[in-house]
């Protein structure tokens, strides 16, 4: 281990400890902060290119204003690694997305210093403005500071959130983190200077006064010189598209250059003024790590890793991870149809989609991080007769919700979901956790929604989609490896609501949908020893459902006990529905529903995220158990 000392960060606990440390002095303080992140995340693993990239930016922010009192919205929440060690929970921060540690974004009941949690992405705007307007109601004052990257300016919530307070007096600061490079051109002195003017009281004051001059003179003369005037500074600062969504615009600054950065930031503090301005500051993801600066991804989300080498501590895979052979799948379809394109809303490497674009670059299309549109471009594609899927995390989809009802289901279009990380996901909690796919698609008509319980299963899943051409499908499958079973070179369509026994019993019936199969075949060997014979059906298909198999489950067992890794609502309400409007309820059959708890499961161990559930073996037992009641204290004393 490598031991890095710190001095000046030690004296800092809170951000008003930055507040009388001069430029060189909070320049140590970045360079210390920058090591002290690297050597955390390099234990923990968890977010790291984003957050090193705005440590000079971080340093600013809390050596100029007064946080918590003024608030400051970090978007999504991953780059807000080094403000958490300068907020007092450095002590803390090598708990990072540990169980009852830190988590990895913001977090409101975690710090004061969190004024609006996220893990999502472009959600500072809108929350900015909410409390920007708030304190204007209540006649109180304090800066309101949203800090958002450039990715998550792709997002068109971004821009709603830009029009409606554009429209507005109240006074927001909007940072605009450009950390690729793809808006501006690298900055320097001038750049700075003339942002430095922009910026200022004097500018802004003789700007308002030429406004309430103009507002005197003919309506066409005042359109002219407030289209010159925005011209002017457009060609000179840039930033034409943020003063028409009315913004002040000011930048690009260099948001690694504090001499820059400081005095921009105080101008902002200290001229009162009304409306929106926006900074645009030019940053460079995975600053200052060798390995970052170097990677593909600027070390977006990594493992534990050795800081002087950068190898990752990644544990050797037993089995490929069900997002690779889904994309594996997908190509194996492509190559058979030239029909199937895929899509991703800024997630090719999380989706696996990749690997796709590799054998099949004009059939993968990155819509950045646009959801809604992602959704409907899928539908325009169906509706032409392409074959489309949509590669969409579980908490991602929500945000296209509207979508997917209005633009695919209400029109059968054959739109195909891939829904990744369904279910529990660990480190990522509850923000990134698929829990409520089966409940808010299981209510729309016409969908086919399929779980597969292992890596095979999967791979005909997609073979399935692929074969589906009259209606809407999906396709949900969870974070990590696969059981390690041997996968077939192309998968096979299954028939449509059909589901499989895969162990034979008499007493207990276990229906799993999903992942939970092979926990499921755990239960049944336990209940086997304490003398219950246990069915173990795989249900494959959540809509619709298969219900041959149900009422077979139903003649033949005393206990029916469901199982899914979902919110209440999902597949269990489709099974329980059809029990009860069949009759099957009637003459004594006990059901026992397992899905998610009713209530947010914070980041851990996927394996103890599921044992808190009671989705793990454990917890299946126990509930047979309890559902037979008195038998079961005999069969077990027997």
């Amino acid at each position: 281990m490598v031991d890095y000392k710190t001095p000046l960060l030690d004296t800092v606990r809170i951000p008003s400890d930055l507040k009388g440390l001069g430029v060189d002095a909070l320049k140590q303080v970045a360079d210390e902060l920058r090591t002290e992140t690297i050597d955390a995340v390099s234990m923990t693993g968890g977010h790291l290119g984003a957050g090193l990239g705005v440590v000079e930016l971080t340093v600013a922010l809390h050596h100029v204003f007064d946080a918590p009192n003024d608030k400051i919205i970090w978007d999504v929440g991953h780059q807000a690694y080094p403000h958490k060690i300068l907020t007092d929970r450095r002590d803390r921060i090598r708990t990072l997305r540990q169980g009852g540690g830190l988590s990895g974004f913001t977090r409101r009941s975690e710090s004061e210093y969190d004024p609006f949690g996220a893990a999502h992405s472009s959600t500072s705007i809108s929350a900015g403005l909410g409390m920007a307007v708030a304190r204007d109601l209540k006649g109180e004052r304090f800066n309101v500071v949203a800090v958002i990257g450039d990715g998550a300016m792709s997002a068109g919530m971004a821009y709603e959130a830009m029009n409606n307070a554009g429209s507005m007096d109240s006074r927001l600061i909007v940072i605009l983190n450009d950390n690729d490079m793809s808006i501006a051109p690298p900055v320097g002195a001038m750049s700075a200077y003339l942002s430095q003017i922009v910026s200022s009281r004097s500018y802004r004051s003789l700007r308002h006064m030429a406004k309430q001059v103009a507002q005197h003179l003919p309506k066409a003369i005042e359109r002219t010189a407030k289209r010159a005037e925005e011209f002017a500074r457009g060609m000179v600062t840039g930033g034409t598209l943020f003063e028409e969504l009315g913004f002040l615009y000011v930048g690009p600054v260099d948001g690694h250059n504090l001499d820059h950065l400081l005095p921009v930031l105080k101008n902002l503090r200290d001229t009162p003024g009304h409306g929106p301005v926006l900074l645009h500051v030019v940053t460079e993801k995975g600053r200052g790590h060798p390995f970052a600066e170097t990677s593909a991804d600027k070390y977006h989300a990594v493992a534990k890793f050795d800081v002087v080498t950068g190898t990752q501590a990644k544990p050797k895979a037993n089995a490929p991870s069900y997002t690779n052979v889904f994309a594996d799948s997908l190509i194996a379809e492509a190559e058979a149809d030239d029909r199937v394109v895929a899509i991703t809303a800024a997630m090719p490497t999380g989706t696996g989609l990749d690997r796709f674009e590799k054998r099949f670059p004009e059939r993968l299309f990155d819509v950045g991080i646009a959801e809604q549109h992602a959704v409907t471009f899928a539908a325009g594609l169906a509706a032409e007769g392409m074959k489309p899927f949509a590669a969409i995390y579980s908490t991602f989809l929500q945000r296209g919700y509207d979508q997917v009802v209005h633009d695919v289901a209400i029109q059968s279009l054959p739109v195909r979901f891939a829904i990744d990380r369904a279910g529990l996901v660990g480190a990522d909690g509850a923000t990134h956790a698929g829990s409520f796919d089966l409940a808010y698609l299981g209510c729309l008509p016409g969908f086919v929604i399929m779980a597969p319980s292992d890596e095979a299963e999967l791979v005909h899943m997609v073979a399935t989609a692929a074969a589906i051409d009259d209606r809407p499908s999906a396709v949900r499958y969870p974070r990590g490896e696969g059981v390690g079973v041997e996968l077939p070179a192309r998968g096979q369509p299954l028939e449509i609501g059909r589901g499989r026994v895969v162990r034979e019993g008499t007493s207990v019936a276990l229906l799993s949908l999903g992942g939970r199969l092979q926990e499921c075949l755990s239960a049944a060997d336990d209940l086997a020893a304490r003398g219950l014979s246990t069915t173990v059906a795989d249900a494959r298909f959540a809509k619709p459902i298969d219900t041959a198999l149900l009422r077979r489950l139903a003649a033949e067992h005393a206990v029916l006990i469901t199982v899914e890794e979902g919110s209440i609502g999902g597949f269990s309400s489709q099974v329980l529905h059809y029990l009860a409007t069949e009759g099957l309820l009637d003459r004594g059959l006990v059901v026992r529903p397992l899905v998610l708890p009713d209530r947010f499961i914070d980041h851990d161990k996927p394996e103890v995220q599921y044992a808190q559930a009671g989705l793990d073996a454990a917890g299946i037992v126990a509930t047979a158990l309890a559902a037979l009641g008195k038998d079961a204290e005999a069969a077990v004393r027997a």
